[in-house]
């Protein structure tokens, strides 16, 4: 009991005399319950407040109460724990674990080796933790007729030894035990537990890349914490949410998401997930080229993983410090940054740490399942035997195809990621123009005098208008195609927001002829904005008197869609003049990009497209506008 109260006393808590222990209180230490849940239920207001938890214990050792030590040491190092103080957290559970242990108290015994192997998880340590847990789950599912505090530790070390697989990258073995730990929690109706093993099963799946399906369970656990007003788990859900948005190329859906984590992030006094914010926030400042503020979060971010023993986050951020040092031309820090990386990495998952876990997964895999792998193994002989008949010739022809595959794959595999990353870099490209500051200012400016002249009914109309086409533009940016329907919708509402900076003296007409149905026929998104971004800032902005524009959608033949765009402005001759006497020149590359994006677009249509811009001309020779006609394959 002494090195208890001495561990206890060196631990920087705040000192509470056990005097102030409440009648409450004191009525527990008389009744002395020896259950957990019995015990929880009368000091769960009190399970966070190291404070109180010392005295407490003072209390219980003085009353020999040992149920309600094992409980107030497991509180107070999950308390130490969720600070990342992770060698005070182990030292309080392993005082718990040892009194429990001599009290044969099984209750507290797995309470005490879950813990104990959430924290080493927590440090990388993943052989130490996954011992714990497993010897966890090998006690509690030995107990005939298990308590509900049993029943949810089993859930608790599935979801362990899950995330250990997870670290080990076994995500199906991974995934097989959330589920199995989800149906359970079901049955309980622990809604923190639903949270965590979603988020868990989330993760895998980030993991393997498959990041729609990685979101959907994201949300999941985010609309679970929400319901149980769980900040802590809403805190995860939304980094994780935003670290797919990263992985989606959004970096500025993710850092409006993480801008509003880093404050509360800090108050709630978890280290490693702060530092995980505070890198994915440098990540996401990095892409949208904010250079300084990205490394200074990337770098405190680092800082804190360093602090909190967390050598995966230092890894995750040593990566980031890496790309952002070629970002900014410093090859050798950047390489170095790299270097670094590599070795954290092959420290976490060295071959004997690996060959040691997976003994302790085949041991404890094959203590389930002794019967299914005995039946395997004489299967297994009887194929040996008969594989040896012909062992040289399926030798070689198993090497020549093997050989010819593995060439293939890689040249299929290079070619694929070259393509996609074209395809990535158009997007975001295409983003960029159609979304540039230059349009979202202008915008906003010329709402912004509606309000300053009190007319808030064009105010609000426009505003309506403007966060439409924003979103559109938004949702857009991530399809390859959209309905005509609905991209003729954006391409009105951006007519509609452009025309409030011209007094609304840009009169526009769409027609679309009647046999064409515009809920059926595809199109790729956003591919229209471009050129009228054009025809009004090149044609029409020039021009004095009337200014219209004429945009017609018909059908060339049965092949192709035809959809001309046509204005009255002052041709580009002298559209190019204007631009030679502006003393600011800004090279429009939305063109460019969006004719990248049809050759891209007719790859998966037996014809090509075609882009034909027209000067037009009165009879005396003087311009009379331009007219662009579009050829999209529709086959």
């Amino acid at each position: 009991m002494g090195l208890i109260f001495f561990a206890i006393g060196c631990f920087g808590v705040s000192q509470t005399n056990a005097e102030d222990i409440s009648p409450e209180v004191e009525k527990l230490l008389i009744v002395k319950p020896k259950t957990y849940l019995k015990i929880d239920k009368a000091l769960k207001p009190h399970r966070r407040d190291t404070s109180f938890l010392k005295a407490f214990i003072q209390k219980a050792i003085t009353d020999d109460y040992s149920e309600g030590q094992m409980y107030a040491l497991n509180q107070m190092g999950t308390t130490f724990r969720n600070f990342s103080e992770f060698r005070k957290a182990i030292k309080l559970h392993q005082d718990a674990l040892k009194l429990s242990e001599e009290l044969n108290n099984k209750e507290f015994i797995v309470l005490s080796l879950n813990m104990l192997g959430v924290v080493y998880r927590r440090t990388d340590a993943v052989k130490t933790a996954l011992d714990y847990n497993q010897r966890a789950l090998e006690l509690a599912e030995s107990v005939e007729n298990p308590s509900e505090h049993i029943k949810r530790h089993i859930n608790i070390s599935l979801n362990c030894i899950g995330l250990l697989y997870q670290t080990l990258g076994q995500y199906d073995l991974a995934i097989s035990q959330f589920e199995r730990a989800l149906k359970s929690e079901a049955k309980l109706d622990n809604k923190l537990g639903l949270a965590i093993n979603n988020q868990n099963i989330g993760k895998c799946y980030e993991q393997k890349e498959e990041l729609e399906i990685a979101l959907d369970f994201y949300r999941k656990s985010l609309a679970l914490n929400d319901e149980i007003n769980n900040n802590y788990g809403r805190l995860i859900c939304k980094n994780s949410i935003a670290q797919i948005y990263l992985k989606q190329n959004m970096p500025n859906a993710a850092l409006v998401l993480l801008q509003t984590l880093k404050e509360p992030a800090v108050k709630n006094g978890d280290k490693s997930l702060t530092s995980s914010i505070l890198i994915n926030t440098g990540w996401a400042q990095m892409e949208v080229g904010i250079l300084p503020e990205a490394e200074k979060n990337i770098v405190n971010g680092r800082k804190m993983a360093i602090e909190s023993s967390v050598p995966s986050l230092v890894m995750y951020a040593n990566k980031h410090l890496s790309d952002l040092e070629i970002k900014k031309g410093n090859l050798k820090a950047a390489l170095d940054y790299f270097k670094n990386a590599e070795e954290i990495d092959e420290e976490i998952t060295n071959e004997r740490n690996l060959r040691y876990i997976n003994d302790l997964i085949l041991r404890y895999e094959s203590e389930k399942k002794n019967s299914q792998i005995s039946v395997l193994a004489q299967e297994n002989e009887l194929v040996r035997l008969r594989l040896r008949k012909n062992q040289t010739t399926i030798l070689v022809s198993t090497l020549i195809i093997g050989l010819i595959g593995t060439i293939l794959f890689i040249m299929y595999r290079q070619y694929q990621s070259n393509y996609e990353k074209r395809v990535l870099g158009l997007e975001q490209h295409m983003l960029r123009s159609q979304m540039n500051p230059h349009f979202l200012f202008n915008s906003l400016n010329s709402i912004k005098l509606y309000i300053i002249n009190n007319d808030k009914k064009n105010a609000v109309h426009y505003l309506n208008k403007f966060s439409k086409l924003v979103r559109r533009i938004l949702e857009g940016s991530s399809l390859k195609e959209t309905l005509l329907s609905e991209e003729l919708e954006t391409v009105e509402l951006y007519l509609n927001i452009e025309n409030i900076r011209f007094s609304n003296e840009i009169e526009y007409v769409i027609e679309i002829e009647d046999d064409i149905n515009v809920d059926q026929v595809k199109i790729p998104s956003l591919v229209l904005q471009p050129f009228l971004e054009n025809a009004i800032w090149h044609g029409l902005s020039g021009k004095e008197g009337k200014k219209n524009l004429w945009i017609t959608v018909k059908k060339k033949d049965d092949i192709h869609l035809q959809i001309s765009i046509v204005d009255n402005g002052v041709g580009r001759k002298v559209s190019e003049e204007i631009k030679e006497n502006r003393i600011l020149k800004r090279k429009s590359v939305g063109i460019d990009i969006t004719k990248e994006r049809l050759a891209n677009f007719a790859k998966d249509y037996q014809y090509d497209f075609n882009i034909d811009i027209i000067d037009l001309f009165e009879d005396n020779g003087k311009s009379r506008g331009t007219k662009i006609i579009l050829e999209i394959p529709m086959v």
